[in-house]
């Protein structure tokens, strides 16, 4: 763990660790606030880091300290967690205690993300200032950097790194990730820092000398050195080399609020390197870091509160280019923080979750995270009209430059969901649902000609842009710091938007466009899987519906359905029935809004649908998948898995083995089954070559043993549809006999029935008997008479 550079003892450190162990949670955190209130701050800077890995965990998952993201709002300890480390608590307050006096604090460069550790380790410094000035060089080599941190800085890198740190929790400990602190105590930090109104609260304390300094403070010729500094060599800036700058009051207002969006950017979204990227675009590339869902949803908070933070901006500020020059530090902040500071990592970052993530629903987070950023309009706090449907509010015009320099965000992100919505099943209302949620934002008035004007943008010829600016198009390499290398007023939309692309997708990228012929097709593909499987949850919803009816009582009575494989308890099918009628409801609205966003009209539509019904009309649900058979059986083709995938055929899964060694189901009576196991096998053994013969005859009594004595015709037809291999589909079925039927409740139940109706007409035991027996060979001679004529016919 980090400490400080000089370890000194600390009576005051021991007797905190002797009694972290012994004492209440409660009495610890009183104890903690009265030693931050009474000891100078020469004291508390050796107790700071064993607090904060206490509180936040080690670095490398060992220690997991309060464990903050299962600590929910329904535990004791939660209320006295969130006083402590509120943005006003105890823990903060140590924190601009130890900032007033300078002190530094190390952590090696190895808990840094990827890209930002193999930069440093090449030798090269990151662009983010964060790592600017901080970077320690050992006498051993260059494989052991660590960073220097001031009080601030080391408090906001523990919290943010508690976050992707795996460890191992207590089992039991699950919540909703909502109301873990963690996520509270992430919203609280960005509403302080990061306010919406007002300015950032001072801090309590000042050194001697006035007030708290920023940990790298930058002359007024220089402010605020944002993402697109050129990498500079470490041989060039050596840490020991590198100037002093004089301090800017002005920059003091949002120091706090600058690293603490570094921080969280760095630490939760820059796990990908943008070179790595742009070579290599592929599903297949395997990385390192693989983010969870609840990573996903902070990551979403905090796109929104950015959001939120960025509208806030005065009228004046965004409407002027000319009262930019008299805008504080923080009004300059909102203004760029998303484009510089956010876009390139957060856009890479679901590039890469949008090609690794599982088919599952667990997506949705992701899919939440994309749509909150492509939408800032819904972060602007204007009330809107609630008896106005959200569907008819047009996007604002004035959202048309957020579109276009943002336009990969929407075409590449959009282009890539389709790709995983072809191999989801949409029958799942999950999946569905996540159709519909992206189809209804692409669908909202004046969002589409405003992505579509950004692509005609891109793809202006060069020879427009004004003869005044270079060839090299601005990348997040080249775009200079955040407030001092403003566009020029002159620069047009044009030169933005291919910047953009450029920047991202490389100077060399073929792209691809969102309302071209290409994607254009994709979604005629996916309306017609749509369709599929819209016609598949309404035939499923239909069978589970007469499955919940059949359920019943009257199902002792036979006149359920026999097939024991595919049917449901009722309360199941409710449940699958309701499901899948939500499935249809998402998918048709879907429908509806694809049709809207890339116009399509009522034919291309009616032909699409048409071609569908014929395939069904074909009796394509009634088919096996496609399938290419093979020695070992059929072998799914692409086509067979993707009709699997959306419920439009499958194969019939039922009980292959021998009928007698089935599991004892619940309609049955275990020990009778077993009792007519032993019967039917003795008689079988016994008498087993006459039933040969029998069956062997080709007149009236051979048929009528093979009905008896042999597997059903249905059954032989159920196993020519099963994907089994030949060899076992050809083995010889053995004439025998089975008495199973008769240890099925159902059927003792009638039998008793029988007997009860037989004896009011005072027939007797025997009578009874041989009358039932005769109702039974008369019934099914009737049934195999009937068979044979409707097979003849």
């Amino acid at each position: 763990m980090a400490a400080p550079a000089i370890q000194q003892p600390s009576y005051l450190l021991a007797n905190l660790k002797a009694d972290w162990t012994t004492k209440p949670f409660l009495q610890r955190c009183q104890e903690l606030v009265k030693v931050i209130d009474d000891y100078p701050a020469k004291e508390l800077h050796l107790v700071f880091p064993w607090l904060i890995e206490s509180i936040f965990g080690s670095l490398d998952g060992v220690i997991v300290g309060w464990n903050l993201r299962f600590l929910q709002t329904r535990m004791n300890e939660y209320n006295i967690v969130m006083d402590f480390l509120d943005p006003n608590g105890p823990m903060m307050k140590l924190v601009y205690k130890l900032q007033a006096e300078d002190y530094k604090y190390e952590i090696p460069i190895s808990y840094l993300p990827g890209p930002v550790k193999a930069s440093i380790q090449e030798g090269v410094l990151p662009d983010c200032p964060l790592f600017h000035n901080k970077l320690q060089f050992p006498m051993s080599g260059l494989l052991s950097f660590s960073m220097s941190l001031n009080p601030f800085e080391y408090y906001i890198f523990n919290f943010a790194s508690s976050l992707i740190v795996p460890k191992t929790y207590p089992p039991g400990q699950h919540g909703s990730c909502s109301d873990s602190a963690y996520f509270v105590l992430v919203d609280a930090y960005l509403k302080h820092f990061l306010p919406t109104e007002g300015n950032v609260p001072p801090s309590p304390f000042s050194d001697p000398r006035g007030s708290v300094a920023p940990p790298a403070p930058r002359s007024p010729s220089v402010p605020y050195v944002g993402y697109g500094v050129h990498s500079t060599s470490l041989l060039k800036r050596h840490i020991s080399h590198q100037p002093s700058v004089n301090a800017d009051p002005a920059a003091q207002e949002i120091w706090r609020s600058e690293t603490l969006l570094q921080v969280f950017v760095e630490m939760w979204l820059h796990h990908y390197s943008l070179e790595m990227y742009q070579k290599l675009q592929s599903p297949q590339v395997k990385e390192p870091f693989s983010p969870t869902e609840e990573h996903v949803l902070v990551v979403r908070l905090l796109v929104k509160h950015l959001h939120a933070f960025s509208n806030s901006l005065k009228q004046e500020q965004t409407s002027s280019p000319s009262t930019h020059s008299h805008a504080s530090p923080l009004e300059e902040f909102k203004r760029v923080v998303v484009q510089r500071f956010v876009q390139q990592k957060l856009y890479v970052f679901l590039q890469h979750c949008f090609g690794h993530w599982p088919l599952d629903a667990s997506f949705r987070a992701v899919l939440e995270t994309w749509l909150s950023y492509i939408q800032p309009w819904r972060y602007t706090g204007e009330k809107s009209n609630p008896q106005t449907d959200v569907q008819n509010r047009n996007v604002p015009e004035k959202w048309a430059s957020f579109v276009q320099e943002n336009l990969l965000m929407y075409t590449k992100l959009f282009q890539g969901f389709l790709n995983r919505v072809m191999r989801t099943d949409l029958v799942n209302a999950k999946n569905a649902l996540m159709v519909f949620r992206v189809a209804k934002v692409f669908a909202q008035p004046n969002l589409s000609e405003m992505i579509q004007k950004g692509e005609q943008l891109f793809l202006e010829p060069e020879h427009v842009l004004h003869h005044r600016q270079p060839r090299v198009f601005l990348t997040p390499a080249h775009s200079g710091s955040f407030l001092s290398s403003r566009q020029p007023a002159g620069t047009d939309a044009v030169f933005k938007v291919k910047s953009h692309v450029y920047g991202l997708e490389g100077q060399d990228c073929q792209y691809k466009q969102m309302f071209g012929g290409e994607v254009r097709g994709v979604v005629l593909k996916l309306i017609q899987i749509i369709a599929q499987a819209r016609q598949t949850a309404k035939r499923i919803s239909d069978h589970t519906a007469e499955a919940a009816a059949n359920s019943s009582f009257f199902s002792w009575f036979g006149v359920s359905s026999s097939d024991h494989n595919h049917t449901f308890s009722g309360g199941e099918a409710d449940d699958m029935g309701e499901c899948f009628k939500k499935t249809h409801e998402f998918l048709d609205k879907a429908l509806d809004y694809l049709c809207q966003i890339f116009r399509l009209n009522s034919g291309q539509l009616s032909q699409l649908m048409a071609n569908l019904a014929s395939t069904e009309d074909d009796g394509g649900s009634k088919q096996l998948p496609d399938c290419i058979p093979s020695e070992d059986g059929l072998v799914l083709t692409d086509l067979g898995r993707m009709q699997i995938i959306n419920g439009l055929r499958r194969f019939e899964i039922e009980y292959q083995g021998d009928p007698e060694l089935q599991p004892i189901r619940s309609y049955e009576n275990a020990l009778l089954v077993r009792l007519m196991f032993k019967v039917s096998s003795f008689l079988n053994d016994r008498l087993g070559d006459q039933m040969e013969m029998l069956c062997s005859r080709q007149d009236f009594v051979g048929r009528v043993s093979r009905h008896y004595l042999t597997s059903s015709s249905t059954a032989s037809e159920h196993r020519r549809r099963s994907p089994v291999a030949r060899q076992a589909r050809g083995r010889p079925q053995r004439a025998r006999l089975s008495l199973r039927v008769l240890a099925s409740y159902r059927t003792l139940l009638l039998t008793l029935l029988l007997y009860l109706l037989l004896a009011l007409f005072s027939f007797g035991l025997f009578s009874s008997t041989a009358l039932i027996l005769t109702l039974c060979c008369l019934y099914e001679l009737l049934l195999l008479l009937f068979a044979e004529k409707l097979k003849t016919h």
